[in-house]
């Protein structure tokens, strides 16, 4: 299906509650790359790049989050796949 690179805003509570590290899992499960970071106004950032189905899959994950989140919308912007992640995802702080 080819490469993808997607970035998406998580709302809800999704901040204080290991979402970024359930993120991270998620997406070295996959083999997808990127990064995740809280935002000053409550939201979670982050970027997957790898194979499309993957990002779909690690995207589809964290809507559901870990057990104390509540993802209420994640909105999701595709970009030109840059390889720019190379396979490495991390939390940013």
């Amino acid at each position: 299906m080819g490469k993808a690179r997607a970035h998406v805003i998580f709302e809800g509570r999704v901040q204080g509650v290991s979402f970024r590290a359930f993120v991270q899992r998620a997406a070295e499960s996959l083999g997808v790359g990127g990064w995740v970071r809280n935002l000053h106004d409550g939201t979670v950032e982050a970027i997957f790049e790898g194979d499309k189905n993957s990002v779909e899959e690690a995207i589809k994950r964290c809507r559901t989050g870990p057990s104390f989140a509540n993802v209420t919308q994640a909105v999701i912007k595709w970009q030109p796949y840059d390889g720019g992640s190379s396979g490495d995802f991390t939390i940013r702080y």
